[in-house]
């Protein structure tokens, strides 16, 4: 299900958007909501100027690709070991991320 996510750095651009976005964080939620969206980002390129302004959104949500970010081995395995044995994830009543 996570396995395929853009790599931290990655720039992209979203549906309906006219400013380009750096992924920041994956598998992220936002301070007291339940939904965890796929990535967590910001302005491009700012950076992260305020934290609140960070844009939080799925992989769906993405018109273009302007920048794939850093891989390497550390980064595949990390893909390939832990983002893909995610599953389904929720935000329990702690406010954090955990495996239904």
């Amino acid at each position: 299900m996570y396995e395929n996510l853009l790599p931290i750095g990655s720039v992209v651009l979203l549906k309906g958007g006219n400013k380009r976005i750096m992924i920041t964080g994956r598998i992220q939620a936002r301070v007291g909501e339940k939904r965890v969206y796929d990535y967590s980002a910001c302005w491009y390129p700012e950076g992260i100027i305020r934290p609140k302004e960070m844009v939080f959104f799925d992989h769906e949500s993405i018109a273009r690709l302007f920048f794939v970010g850093y891989q390497d081995e550390e980064e595949l395995e990390f893909r390939a070991n832990t983002l893909a044995a995610l599953g389904d994830l929720y935000v329990d009543d702690d406010g954090q991320i955990a495996q239904r």
